[in-house]
């Protein structure tokens, strides 16, 4: 859309972003389009309220700016790092035990933020170098490859049809159309199967228009055990090097330096609370969205407000009760066919973001780094201390972490 509002002078940035309040709505109410996708997708595939996940994400947000002080205009969602690892909490300890797990990765951030504000921006660099970080990133998307094929074969026409148009719409879509594929791949393989008559409208029908989240009337509150507690903690590492990358692009598109004012400290305090908060009302962990970072470049609007306008509409839209029971009424074989493009898009993004950093792989210390990561992960190798049991990406982010401690570096390597 066209923008009547000035331009920022400071760095030669995007435009601030419209000038009425009518304007601000309508594009803030455009951006959860772009988010909404993924933040209900993730508690689709791993068994969560999808409403519950909304209402989550609007009110993390709101948090986010407030810490903040409404500079970063950023939409917090919910973040794929830490959906291996969901089902199994699930499954050992319950939806509460999970709570717990989420509630672990939070004080990461939160423990993350205080060294960051201590030492500084090189502190992360030395501690999570992209040669961590991108087999971390990696795994989550093979790790969950299997799940994909075995939702996808219950109906390989409906996954093929969900997978053929989102496809379709990341290559040859324009604009904000781009930012949607699974939303459109989603919708044609919803349609297909209304066509086909394979979705059961019966829930729908029994569904109130407004209602709570359900999560918020029957809460699973964090229960108080160590293991869970401690299992996402590896995970929560991922996450954070995605935020720190959201905010220095964010930065870059607006024309401001988000890293020095407000500073990654307070942005990391924000996603870490708003994480904690989510962990009590029954959400997943949410992280910055990189789709709505593209969609805030693509309109170049940056006015933090239209972003909290996203998070007001994503707060309204989880009450809105048949949204829920919709969501919940699509085939498994339709969200195959999206994950199928998923996951390998997120192995994909890992390898990009080692080739974006020049990891030199001639570098004895850097290929023992990732490949011994990737065997620990795809190999499934589990850890148990007790009770407590760790496996895959967690066990995997540990291991890169410990040998990026020990592994003697190349002089100029050593932080600060």
């Amino acid at each position: 859309m066209q923008n009547k509002s000035k331009t920022q002078k400071s760095g030669g940035g995007a435009a601030d972003g419209p000038a009425s309040a009518l304007e601000k709505g309508i594009v803030g109410v455009q951006f959860l389009f772009v988010a909404f996708g993924g933040t209900v997708l993730m508690p689709l595939l791993v068994g969560m309220n999808p409403s519950t996940a909304l209402f989550a994400a609007g009110v993390g947000t709101l948090l986010f700016h407030a810490i903040t002080k409404g500079s970063v205009p950023v939409f917090l969602g919910s973040s794929f790092a830490y959906i291996a690892p969901i089902p199994a909490l699930t499954q050992q300890w319950g939806l509460d035990g999970a709570m717990t797990g989420f509630l672990g990765a939070g004080l990461v951030y939160l423990v993350v933020s205080a060294l960051v504000r201590w030492r500084g921006t090189a502190f992360l660099n030395w501690l999570f170098p992209p040669v961590v970080v991108g087999p971390t990133i990696m795994l989550i998307g093979l790790m969950l490859t299997p799940t994909a094929v075995e939702w996808a074969q219950a109906d390989w026409l409906l996954a093929c049809v969900s997978l053929a148009v989102s496809i379709a719409v990341m290559m040859w879509g324009r604009g904000l159309l781009r930012l949607l594929p699974v939303v459109c791949g989603i919708a044609a393989g919803y349609v297909l199967a209304v066509a086909l008559r394979r979705v059961d409208f019966a829930g729908i029908a029994a569904a109130p228009w407004v209602a709570l989240p359900s999560n918020l009337l029957h809460p699973h509150l964090p229960r108080l055990a160590w293991q869970p507690f401690v299992c996402l903690m590896p995970i929560a590492l991922a996450g954070i090097l995605e935020h720190v990358g959201d905010i220095y692009v964010i930065g870059q598109i607006a024309g401001k330096d988000f890293v020095h004012a407000p500073g990654i400290h307070r942005t990391l305090l924000g996603d870490g609370v708003a994480i904690l908060v989510s962990s009590f009302v029954g959400g997943p962990p949410v992280t910055t969205y990189s789709e709505v970072t593209g969609a805030v470049q693509i309109t170049r609007v940056t006015d933090p407000a239209v972003l909290r306008i996203t998070a007001a509409t994503a707060i309204a839209v989880s009450l809105f009760g048949k949204m829920t029971a919709l969501l919940q009424s699509i085939p498994k074989s339709v969200l195959g066919g999206i994950m199928l493009l998923l996951f390998g898009t997120i192995a994909s993004v890992g390898v990009q973001s080692m080739i974006r950093h020049k990891v030199d792989f001639s570098d004895t210390r850097n290929l023992v780094i990732a490949g011994v990561m990737l065997s620990v992960g795809i190999g499934g190798v589990v850890v148990r201390l007790g009770t407590l049991s760790l496996s895959g990406i967690g066990v995997a982010a540990l291991v890169g972490l410990l040998l990026n401690l020990l592994l003697p570096r190349a002089s100029g390597q050593n932080p600060d």
